[in-house]
C-alpha cells in the first residue's frame, strides 16, 4: 500500500497536450494546447473578470473597485519612485505583467484538487518566465535605442571611469546587462518551483506516516502536514513577492532606458 502511494515531486511541472497533438503544427514543430496553456488562459480570464469587476468608477468605491484601484495605485507609486514622471507611460505594461504572474502564482496554490481539479503553475517553467523576461528586456532595449540613439551604450560605461580601463569595464558592463532577462526569468522560475516541490515532498511524508501505522502517522505524518500548512501561507506570501520583484525589477530597467542612469 505504501509503495503505491508514492508520490513524484517533479510529476505536477509535467507539460501534457489537452488536443491538437496530431494536427496543429508550425514548420513541423508541434502547437498543441497544453495544460500550461490553458492555466494561462484561466489566468487571463480571471485577472479579466477581476479588473471588469472593478472599473464600476462608483463615485463611492465598493470593495472590489478599491481592490482594483489599489493595485493600480501601488504600481502607479512604484513606476512614479523608480522612472519618474516619465514612468506613467509603462503603467498598462508594468500592472498587467505584475497581476498576470500574481494571478498565475496563485491560482497555482489554490487546493482545488479537492474537487478533482489540479492547478498547473505555469510561472514555475523557465520557458514562461524567460518570455516574459525577454519581452520586458525587449521593451528595454526599443526605448533605450529610440530615445537615445547609440548614445544607449553610454549605459554601459560609468562616469569616471579611466581611459585605460574602458574596454574592460564596457565589456564586463554589457555581459551584466545581456544577463538581466535570465536572471529575470530564473528568479522566479526558482521560487515557484522550490516552494511546489517543497510541497509535494511534505505530502509524500504525510502519505507515507499515515500507511506505515498509526505510530509513523503520529511522529511523521501529523508534523509534516502542520509544516506544510505552514510552507503553504508562506507560499502564498512568495507568490505576491516574486510577482512584485519582477514588476520592480522591470521599472529598474526600464529607468535605465529613460535616463541611462
Amino acid at each position: 500500500m505504501a509503495a503505491g502511494a508514492k508520490v513524484d515531486p517533479m510529476h505536477q511541472f509535467t507539460i501534457e497536450p489537452m488536443f491538437g497533438t496530431d494536427h496543429w503544427s508550425i514548420a513541423g514543430h508541434n502547437i498543441a494546447f497544453t495544460n500550461s496553456a490553458l492555466w494561462m488562459v484561466i489566468a487571463a480570464v480571471a485577472l479579466y473578470a477581476f479588473m471588469l469587476g472593478g472599473m464600476k468608477r462608483e463615485l463611492v468605491p465598493g470593495r472590489w473597485q478599491m481592490a482594483v484601484e489599489s493595485f493600480t495605485g501601488f504600481i502607479d507609486n512604484m513606476l512614479a519612485a523608480n522612472v519618474g514622471k516619465e514612468g506613467r507611460k509603462y503603467l498598462p505594461y508594468v500592472f498587467s505583467l505584475f497581476m498576470f504572474i500574481l494571478f498565475a502564482n496563485i491560482l497555482g496554490l489554490m487546493p482545488l484538487g479537492l474537487v478533482g481539479v489540479h492547478p498547473f503553475t505555469f510561472t514555475s517553467h523557465f520557458t514562461v518566465t524567460g518570455i516574459l523576461a525577454i519581452l520586458s528586456f525587449s521593451i528595454v532595449l526599443v526605448v533605450g535605442f529610440w530615445k537615445h540613439g547609440f548614445h544607449f551604450f553610454s549605459l554601459f560605461v560609468p562616469h569616471g571611469t579611466p581611459l585605460l580601463m574602458l574596454p574592460l569595464i564596457f565589456l564586463i558592463e554589457l555581459v551584466s546587462f545581456m544577463v538581466r532577462p535570465f536572471s529575470l526569468g530564473l528568479r522566479l522560475f526558482v521560487a515557484m518551483m522550490a516552494g511546489h516541490v517543497l510541497l509535494e515532498v511534505l505530502s509524500s511524508f504525510v502519505i507515507g506516516g499515515t500507511n506505515a501505522g498509526l505510530g509513523f502517522g503520529v511522529l511523521v505524518g501529523i508534523p509534516s502536514f502542520v509544516l506544510m500548512v505552514a510552507i503553504c501561507a508562506l507560499e502564498i506570501l512568495v507568490a505576491g513577492i516574486q510577482a512584485y520583484v519582477f514588476a520592480l525589477l522591470t521599472s529598474l530597467y526600464i529607468n535605465d532606458a529613460e535616463h541611462l542612469h
